[in-house]
């Protein structure tokens, strides 16, 4: 994709979803914390089925670890490795009471010291719930970022640092969702719905076609 280009990317995603948010429910930053870290290799629709329940009785680090680690697994036992995420989470909770006095740290450091949390997770974090203009690489984003050439690499951290770099600081604070909803629902991994994408023009991996439907024509006198 060319840098040329990339703002008017981003100009229809922000044009079609004006305020993006992540689909994860919840009602405070630590709760934010905890959905997030239960998400990995989950649906965010079998997450918020587990935290609907967990967050009415345990809505704070407090409260949470005082449920026990038997009652948190309990809890999300619907969620796939909902083991070590229980474990994982009661550890947290646990640091967060008695070194951060119950709130959640708004530092990457500080996250990403937290068993696990990392760095997507601190990305996330950061992004929603203290407005900074980071941008988590999951699967979808990474998939996004190279198949329309927008950042091109070989791991998260190479696709995130450019995404960094080439994002318009005006689209950065949503980048990230923009970017998840549309590998989601559109940019799908087996089937792309090109057909149907509204940024095909400027996607490298378009069918020709497509993009050529999408240009207009020129100015004639």
């Amino acid at each position: 994709m060319k840098r040329a280009d990339i703002e008017p990317f981003f100009a229809t995603l922000r044009d079609a979803n004006p305020e993006p948010a992540t689909e994860l429910d919840y009602a405070s930053v630590f709760e934010l914390l905890a959905a997030v870290l239960l998400s990995a290799q989950a649906t965010d629709r079998g997450v918020n089925k587990a935290t609907r329940a967990l967050f009415a009785i345990a809505p704070t680090p407090a409260k949470m670890l005082a449920l026990g680690l038997p009652a948190l697994e309990d809890a999300i036992r619907t969620i796939g490795l909902f083991r070590i995420k229980a474990k994982n989470l009661h550890a947290t909770c646990r640091i967060l009471v008695e070194e951060h006095g119950g709130q959640v740290p708004k530092t990457r450091e500080a996250l990403e010291a937290l068993p696990g949390v990392g760095r997507k997770t601190a990305n996330v974090i950061l992004n929603n719930a203290f407005g900074d203009p980071t941008l988590a690489v999951d699967t979808h984003v990474f998939r996004v970022a190279n198949r329309t050439g927008l950042a091109v690499g070989r791991t998260p951290i190479e696709v995130e640092l450019r995404l960094l770099e080439r994002v318009p600081k005006a689209f950065l604070p949503n980048a990230h969702h923009w970017l998840i909803l549309h590998g989601r629902y559109v940019c799908q991994a087996k089937r792309p719905l090109c057909e149907v994408c509204a940024v095909a023009r400027w996607c490298d991996s378009a069918p020709p076609a497509l993009k050529r439907a999408a240009t207009p024509a020129p100015a004639t006198a």
